[in-house]
């Protein structure tokens, strides 16, 4: 697989994440439409890398760390840094139990369809910039 199909790989599996988490939120599956927006940003951002450094993005989940290797993270406005927080904890703790109904308090139809926007926002961002190089 050459650098473009590798790079393209990532940018479909990005979206197909961004349009489960509009099925969980017409679901009202709340916990999930944050989870999935996280895979969204990861995937794209893992594309973005690709793309830039021409080799396997790093083995991780942490969205700060991979717009910083990326070297994106300095162009994230403040509301990119504010949803990259928001999302950070709805990737790992939403797998145990233990967090799950801490989480759900605090997830909603409202809170989650703003999260969703932003999503789509940051991920039509990084696409634009990934379109350029």
């Amino acid at each position: 697989m050459g650098n473009d199909e590798k790079v393209k790989y990532w940018i479909d599996i990005s979206k197909y994440d961004l349009e489960t988490a509009e099925a969980m939120l017409k679901s009202k599956k709340f916990l999930y439409v944050g989870f999935m927006c996280h895979q969204a940003i990861e995937k794209i951002l893992k594309g973005y890398y690709y793309a830039t450094q021409k080799e396997v993005p790093p083995f991780t989940h942490n969205l700060t760390y991979l717009a910083e290797k990326c070297n994106i993270y300095k162009e994230f406005s403040d509301e990119y840094k504010d949803l990259i927080d928001t999302l950070e904890p709805l990737n790992v703790e939403a797998r145990y139990p233990t967090y799950k109904k801490k989480l759900l308090q605090n997830l909603n139809q409202k809170k989650c369809l703003g999260i969703l926007e932003q999503t789509k926002k940051l991920y039509q961002w990084i696409k634009k910039k990934l379109s350029k190089k």
